[in-house]
């Protein structure tokens, strides 16, 4: 059996661009190129490779053969280590940024974000920072946005394509209310209680978390994209709710809070990941600040 040509990056482009167009035509003008120059491409590659990437009979379209469909993640993933190798050195061409467009989850405990960018300034005081505090789905869809180079986001933007991640840590979320609120006064909270009281839930502007729900128990929600608002109403008796314990830590020792125990609801943690889009690596002051970030989350676990 002989072994198969190596393809060039190009013939691989040539070929992603007619699975993704679905037709000779669509790819050439994607890749303002001929029709012919395209179908003059995929043949060499066949060529090269000994196989039929797509079946051309009985359609006008051309539709992947067994051995293309195989062959398709491998492009896949050669193009995405292309893209990132390429970003990467017009980073390194580049050399340092001017600005670093950073995105937190507003989970984040602030002594982690200030400690890392007290350090930040230190080491790179010629870079500026923009920076933008989201919740739940805004923090990644302003890295997907290119709005921002980098994120620190929660559990959901671990779970998108595009994206890579790498674990900062986690926070404790804990249930809460008012001294005065009925659940802080049962003694105990038997389960199905909080379905009896307004929950008070962090939503955001952003598309990505529509229809889905994190944490709620009760039918009776008020929802708000502000968590220093949350943190009001819970103080003044209106609702229960889940809070990051390093923020109400203040509030819980000078019993303006109290921590519910509640069988059918005892928060958990609530993990927090560094990501970036795949084929937009971070430049130097960004990943410096994503280890930084990564080493604060560390020595709290």
């Amino acid at each position: 059996m002989s072994e198969p040509g190596i393809p060039t990056f190009d013939q691989l482009k040539i070929f992603l661009a007619v699975v993704e167009t679905g037709s000779f035509a669509a790819a050439g003008r994607r890749l303002n190129r001929a029709t012919s120059v395209i179908s003059y491409g995929i043949t060499n590659l066949e060529a090269q490779l000994g196989l039929s990437l797509f079946d051309r009979e009985g359609t006008r379209k051309p539709r992947l053969s067994a051995a293309g469909r195989a062959v398709l993640a491998e492009a896949r993933a050669v193009s995405k280590d292309m893209d990132g190798l390429r970003a990467k050195v017009r980073g390194l061409l580049g050399g340092l940024e001017a600005q670093v467009d950073l995105a937190i989850d507003v989970m984040m405990p602030s002594a982690w974000l200030a400690e890392t960018l007290r350090a930040f300034y230190t080491e790179f005081p010629t870079v500026g920072l923009n920076l933008h505090v989201e919740a739940i789905g805004a923090v990644t869809a302003l890295v997907l946005d290119r709005k921002a180079v980098i994120g620190i986001s929660g559990p959901l933007g671990a779970e998108m394509p595009g994206v890579e991640n790498v674990v900062i840590g986690s926070v404790q979320l804990v249930p809460v209310a008012s001294p005065d609120h009925p659940l802080a006064k049962a003694q105990p909270i038997k389960p199905g209680m909080s379905r009896e009281h307004i929950q008070l839930v962090l939503t955001d502007r952003s598309p990505l978390s529509k229809g889905r729900e994190f944490g709620v128990l009760s039918p009776h929600t008020w929802r708000l994209a502000d968590l220093g608002a949350k943190l009001a109403l819970l103080k003044e008796g209106i609702g229960w709710g889940n809070m990051p314990k390093p923020m109400i830590e203040g509030e819980l020792a000078a019993g303006h809070l109290v921590e519910l125990a509640m069988p059918d609801n005892s928060g958990g943690d609530y993990r927090l990941s560094g990501i970036y889009r795949t084929d937009t690596p971070p430049g130097p002051a960004a990943s410096w600040l994503l280890e930084r970030f990564r080493e604060a989350g560390s020595s709290e676990r």
